[in-house]
């Protein structure tokens, strides 16, 4: 039960408090209210040295309570006497001209204004009466106020009646379904969209036009934008070498789930605790990624303990910002000074994430574990796909004469004559199905010099270069009394230094080297880097052996890559081989039994690869021995013939298409716990290494109490109790940021904050509607943004009377239709959207679009793989700007320049600056400035007449046509500027060619560069790059 005043609530003891007055303070008519009037003079100048925090308070006086505040020390009078200013110890001190008692002191260089002191005074004649901060009491749903509109428009109409202010009228269509297109999609509507709006004069055209935005892919984009913030995503690991990592998985996983309105609470539990829910999908712990998007070190020398620590900081201060609105870091270094949090209960939120088991050091590593494979939707069918070829090859195998007739040469005494043999490794080619690669110039085959065969490998350059593989082809393997054989051709015009083979086998870890010895790979003097002989004779072919066991290769061993090395020079490798002799009764590749005892596991799936290590001693089921010898003679024996090898190599061709499928699909950071939990404490002073009182996981007892699910908290019993009914925040907090999203500042100005240092709620009445409203439909984060974008609240004009903005600058009161600059990925993906350059493709690895030259490399150590800027090519340069690489240590200068966040850490408020820097770079950028032309471009193609191309290039930005004056001055900066480029052809086509893409070839080229030069006044306009 509750009874509503115009001011106050009343409800379970506690005066939660509505702001519904124009001032931020009582007038001396009004009826005080603590929250409102005192709690933030208190918080800001008192209870830094009066507060929670008990190890930085003084004189044992504790204001934010009324228990310490009322209390009566056993000398001296207590701090509040209720209705007595002149008996409260407070009052006397802020009245006090004596500077050791005085208040606040002089030294804390704060001090109270006469209408602090004014407030504060009427309230102790008042009774000095607290009242818990609003944002820990659980919302109420508010009694309807009188009006028309929906309820949003009715709580917003009741403040705007209660101010004497008005409505502004709704704006025109032009500018609303500008408004919604960027809200929703972050990108202008299309010409073709702006005039279906305006044809449809029936009755719900609005709400269908809204609609059809928030089916479109690009709302999933553009509101993944927003949650990508406050998750720190970044596709690079932050700190020392900040080298790339490989979770784009996880950007991908949350634009999916707001294209597929996923429930906020699902949103929620599967980002903190996806991996703790039963059977959990591939999807579910890609989510967990949220928890991996931290910064992390792989930098020698730093401390793993202090690294942990540092990271479940992090998480914890992650969740409590996010979900709950409060400033949680406040309070590991000692109890929170403003906000009911102590210590003890930071470090008992820390404990959920404190048995991370990803590793203090990231090795500087594209993935660091725990990682995961992410599988496509078409997964399963393409895999079945690859295993019906594979066993259509295997049964064409086993229908040829070979396989009945084979006779392991083990069991057959006449068998066991030694043999010679030679097999050619490299010839014309590298083996079938190689994944070849070269550092230096690319793979090259010439006709001449040739030793044998077609072609011959040339390798030059002027330090270390090389050919190699290391995958895709069939395992070969080293014979006994293995003499490996090469011929070189060394040119004398450019006479390397040195030659190199290497081989891989488990690793690269064997080589052999002729001349200087300088390549530093492997350990010198041994046989990962053995010296075969000097530089052979130049200009000639030579023939280059060396025996396999200097280089530790061993009978039996399987080799899966080898290379051809130089250093400083170029030279011609031609037919490779192997030397050796085989006794077919211990030669793996004749004998079953020898293949078995020889235990060569590598490559073999399990369980067949467990049965090989555990040894021919093991007795085996005969259905297991024939298992083993189908692999055997399908893939390892080499004594079946031409035809047979011929289907071996179908095999492995197919074998190796799945395992380049499976091996190209995209891994990605997932969260999990430790088997056993670390023990957790109260880190004193926020120091890793000061380890006080142990605490188990939980939550901040202002707050409802968590319910565990076991004997220890887990994190899903966290994330449940983030989104459960009973919890006063969550809500709160995300409707709020969906609001300021839409509306440019949340009714909580203070996104960021709900604590006792942040703003009071403009609307508390509508905040609290909100909240409960969008969990009663079921977290539905559609439903709620379509019901505020259908406000009439909405829908007002920005524009106003002077007065308007004078008295409500940052439009508190919701008298006015939204208004603010654009973000940097909306103003980037407006130009290239407009331009028709914009390329729609979705997900995928990070893409790297025009930027100025030397931005990564000042930042970048020299081990780093993100030191130098790789700019893509082709579409990737037109991709939008949410799958643009996010390098931390230096974001693309183009979102630094228009308030981007570094993400180094969450963010869930941009700020917006106004800099010429910006004006410069949205006028001559590269992408901008092609953009421009694209669009001149299009204009240009759209009609011949002039005045309907400036029509086609003002509608296409500002979805709108020009006015009669403006369209004037438009054609006479077009004359002006056609005319100039007329008599300066070479410049027209300087104007015409900025960036990759090309200029249609049929367009005159004087009067493009003019038309881009209208385009890009256009796209400069104030209206261009504010929404309206």
């Amino acid at each position: 039960m509750f009874l509503l005043d115009s001011r106050v609530i009343y409800r379970s003891g506690f005066c939660v408090f509505l702001m519904l007055g124009s001032s931020l303070f009582a007038t001396g008519s009004e009826v005080l209210n603590f929250n409102r009037d005192i709690r933030p003079i208190l918080s800001d100048k008192c209870f830094t040295c009066h507060g929670i925090d008990e190890d930085s308070r003084e004189a044992k006086l504790r204001l934010d309570t009324p228990e310490g505040a009322f209390r009566k020390k056993r000398r001296g009078k207590a701090a509040l006497v209720a209705g007595k200013p002149d008996e409260s110890e407070l009052w006397l001190r802020i009245i006090s001209d004596d500077e050791d008692k005085m208040m606040p002191p002089l030294d804390s260089r704060k001090t109270l204004s006469n209408e602090d002191k004014r407030l504060i005074k009427r309230w102790i004649e008042g009774g000095a009466s607290y009242q818990k901060h609003w944002a820990f009491e659980s919302p109420v749903m508010p009694i309807l106020p009188p009006g028309q509109g929906s309820e949003i428009d009715r709580f917003v109409g009741s403040v705007l009646k209660k101010n004497n202010l008005q409505p502004s009228p709704e704006a025109n269509r032009e500018v609303l379904i500008r408004r919604v297109s960027f809200a929703l999609s972050g990108l202008p509507p299309t010409i073709q969209e702006v005039d279906r709006f305006l044809s449809d004069q029936t009755d719900g055209a609005y709400e269908r036009m809204v609609n059809r935005y928030l089916d479109s892919a690009r709302y999933g984009e553009e509101m993944a934008r927003h949650w990508l913030d406050a998750a720190r995503y970044g596709d690079t690991h932050g700190m020392h070498l900040d080298n790339e990592r490989q979770m784009w998985a996880y950007r991908d996983w949350v634009i999916k789930s707001f294209n597929d309105n996923l429930p906020y609470d699902d949103f929620t539990v599967e980002q903190l605790a996806g991996d703790l829910l039963p059977n959990p999908k591939v999807d579910q712990l890609v989510a967990t990624g949220f928890n991996r998007c931290n910064v992390t070190s792989g930098e020698g020398g730093s401390i793993k303990e202090e690294l942990i620590f540092r990271y479940a900081v992090d998480r914890a201060s992650t969740t409590a910002q996010v979900w709950l609105g409060l400033t949680a870091q406040c309070a590991a270094c000692h109890d929170h000074k403003y906000d009911p949090i102590s210590q003890k209960e930071f470090y008992s939120l820390y404990a959920f994430f404190n048995s991370n088991a990803d590793p203090a050091m990231d090795g500087n590593s594209l993935l660091t574990a725990p990682v995961i494979k992410v599988k496509s939707e078409n997964y399963e069918a393409k895999i079945a796909e690859y295993n019906k070829l594979s066993n259509g090859v295997v049964q064409s195998m086993k229908k040829l004469p070979v396989w009945n007739s084979y006779q392991d040469p083990a069991g057959n005494k006449s068998s066991g004559r030694i043999e010679d043999t030679e097999a050619i490794w490299f010839e014309d080619e590298f083996p079938n199905g190689a994944k070849v690669g070269s550092s230096g110039h690319p793979l090259t085959l010439v006709d001449q010099p040739v030793f044998s065969g077609q072609k011959a490998l040339k390798r030059g350059g002027k330090e270390m270069a090389q050919d190699y593989y290391e995958s895709g082809a069939a395992p070969l393997t080293v014979p006994s009394g293995s003499r490996f054989f090469l011929h070189v051709y060394l040119d004398p015009k450019d006479t390397p230094e040195e030659v190199m083979i290497q081989f891989h086998g488990s690793a690269w870890n064997h080589r052999a080297v002729w001349g200087a010895d300088i390549i530093d790979f492997g350990k010198k003097g041994t046989s990962q880097r053995f010296v075969a002989g000097p530089l052979p004779e130049t200009g000639k072919w030579i023939r280059l052996e060396v025996p396999g066991e200097k280089m530790g290769l061993k009978a039996g061993m399987q080799i899966v890559g080898f290379a051809f090395t130089v250093h400083g020079g170029t030279a011609y490798f031609d037919h490779f081989g192997v030397l050796g002799s085989e006794d077919p009764t211990t030669d793996p590749k004749a004998s079953f039994l020898a293949w078995r005892k020889a235990r060569q596991v590598n490559g073999v799936p399990e369980p067949l690869r467990q049965w090989l290590q555990e040894g021919v001693e093991k007795e085996r089921k005969p259905s297991e021995l024939a298992l083993l010898k189908d692999y055997y003679l399908t893939r390892i024996c080499g004594t079946l013939g031409k035809e047979f090898e011929a289907k071996r190599t179908e095999l492995t061709k197919v074998e190796s298409e799945q395992a380049n499928y499976e091996k190209g699909l995209p891994s990605t950071f997932v969260y999990r716990d430790l088997p056993k939990p670390r023990e957790s404490y109260v880190m004193k002073r926020g120091e890793y290494n000061q380890p006080g009182e142990k605490v188990e996981p939980g939550t901040p007892s202002v707050l409802p109490t968590l319910v565990k699910t076991g004997k220890r908290a887990t994190r899903l019993d966290l994330a449940n109790w983030l989104v459960s009914q009973e919890n006063p925040l969550t809500a709160r907090v995300v409707v709020n940021r969906f609001w300021q999203q839409l509306f440019g500042i949340g009714l909580v100005k203070t996104s960021h904050d709900f604590g006792t240092q942040g703003d009071l709620p403009s609307h508390p009445e509508l905040l609290d509607y909100l909240a409960l409203r969008f969990q009663a439909n079921g977290w539905n984060v559609k439903a709620l943004i379509r019901e505020m974008l259908l406000t009439k609240t909405f829908r007002q004009e920005s524009a106003a009377a002077s007065p308007r903005w004078d008295n409500d600058p940052e439009n508190r009161f919701l008298a006015r239709g939204p208004r603010f600059r654009l973000d940097a990925e909306q103003l980037r993906d407006q130009a290239l959207f407009v331009s028709g350059l914009m390329n729609f493709k979705m997900g995928g690895r990070g893409v790297m679009p025009y930027q100025p030259p030397n931005i990564w490399e000042p930042v970048a150590f020299g081990g780093s793989n993100t030191r130098f800027y790789k700019r893509g090519n082709g579409a990737d340069l037109y991709r939008r700007s949410v799958y643009t690489f996010f390098k931390r240590t230096a974001p693309h200068p183009m979102f630094a320049n228009f308030d981007a966040p570094a993400r180094e850490q969450f963010c869930v408020k941009r700020e917006r600056s106004n800099t010429p820097l910006q004006a410069l770079q949205l006028m001559n950028d590269v992408q901008h400035f092609e953009a421009a032309r694209g669009l001149g471009e299009r204009a240009m193609k759209s009609t011949s007449d002039r005045g309907k191309r400036i029509d086609f290039i003002f509608k296409s930005v500002v979805s709108r046509l020009p006015g009669m004056e403006e369209k004037k001055i438009i054609a006479r900066f077009f004359e002006k500027q056609f005319k100039k480029y007329q008599s300066a052809p070479e410049e027209a086509m300087k104007a015409t060619t900025f960036g990759e893409s090309e200029p249609a070839k049929d367009l005159n080229s004087s009067e493009l560069a003019a038309w881009s030069l209208v385009a890009n006044l256009i796209l400069n306009m104030d209206e261009a790059i504010v929404r309206n």
